[in-house]
């Protein structure tokens, strides 16, 4: 392991072109302490890439390295077919992003903020400079409040702030590092809208963030950290795939249908309530390979089990969290 990245390999491996990002052995030590090992990134252009992890599992300092922000200790890493931090100066104009929550002069308005930060920036025109500031205020909801002095907002305000920053100039890629923290319901959902639309222009989001159903809502890929490795990575219906599939049945016959699930090899739950009650919700996980749902309602039906509601579920994002990591979510993280 050495001190620096590794950039000569970085700049001779040829790029995958359908790639947003791209890592191979990326690695990042602070003294002897790993805080991530060998991540082999593969997000694709296109795609709203959720980036899953509790608190301390590497996240935030995977996405400083993909920026240029901090140095990998090993590893390469491409940024938009890039060698990075090599060819950052070529990167970054492509890239927006919000990392670690956004920073901004107290006593300047919201407005002058951005028109800061936009002068700052080699390839944004002067001329369309206020239009293009008011443009990003309406899309993230603070054109009401975009003369408003910055230290007089909110936390879900600042948070919209940064992400209208990001979106001052057309981006290829976005990266957003826990984006609706602060926000209410209502912000929250119109975060997600804005990242679909953002998705549907063919901008690439690769969102860290700690809401599960949010980041099922919204992504089409997923990348669950823990420890610092990479655990897991690949389309939301993929990694739902790999969980177990659940039969959930509603009937006023939970005796007898528990017989018949587990004839066919099924497991139910535990009893809940008392026969006689009422319908009664009856779950069992569904091996695989199993009995066909088909096979299973007839098999009830001939049983004389009384059938009000079936469906075969499969298991949620939170349910494969739990069984790749081996523990609850850290919704501070």
């Amino acid at each position: 392991m050495t001190d620096s990245p590794v950039t000569d390999a970085a700049a001779e491996a040829p790029a995958d072109d359908a790639l947003a990002i791209e890592t191979r052995g990326l690695s990042k030590a602070f003294g002897r302490q790993r805080a991530v090992a060998d991540v082999d990134l593969a997000v694709p252009r296109g795609s709203v890439y959720g980036f899953l992890g509790p608190n301390g599992s590497g996240k935030t300092t995977t996405i400083r390295m993909l920026l240029g922000l901090t140095s990998a200790t090993d590893g390469q890493a491409r940024v938009l077919g890039e060698s990075m931090p090599e060819r950052s100066r070529d990167v970054l104009p492509r890239v927006g992003a919000l990392v670690e929550g956004p920073a901004f002069y107290p006593f300047l308005s919201g407005r002058a903020n951005l028109a800061r930060l936009d002068s700052g920036d080699r390839s944004a025109p002067s001329a369309t400079r206020r239009a293009r500031v008011g443009a990003a205020l309406d899309r993230v909801g603070l054109g009401h409040a975009a003369d408003k002095k910055a230290h007089a907002y909110s936390l879900g305000m600042k948070q919209r702030l940064g992400l209208a920053a990001a979106l001052l100039m057309p981006r290829d890629l976005l990266v957003l590092d826990e984006p609706s923290n602060g926000l209410d319901p209502q912000g929250t959902r119109e975060v997600r809208g804005l990242i679909r639309s953002l998705a549907d222009e063919g901008t690439t989001v690769f969102v860290s963030s700690h809401l599960l159903a949010e980041v099922e809502q919204m992504c089409t890929h997923i990348g669950v950290m823990s420890a610092g490795r990479l655990l897991t990575q690949g389309t939301l219906d993929d990694l739902r795939a790999l969980g177990a599939h659940r039969v959930r049945l509603l009937t006023p016959d939970p005796g007898p249908a528990r017989e018949v699930l587990s004839r066919l090899g099924l497991a139910p739950d535990p009893v809940g309530a008392a026969p006689g009650t009422g319908p009664t919700h009856v779950e069992a996980e569904l091996p695989q390979p199993g009995p066909s749902p088909e096979s299973i309602v007839a098999a009830l039906v001939a049983a004389d089990v009384r059938v009000r509601g079936f469906e075969v579920a499969g298991a949620s994002l939170e349910d494969r969290f739990v069984d790749l990591t081996g523990e609850g979510f850290d919704v501070a993280g």
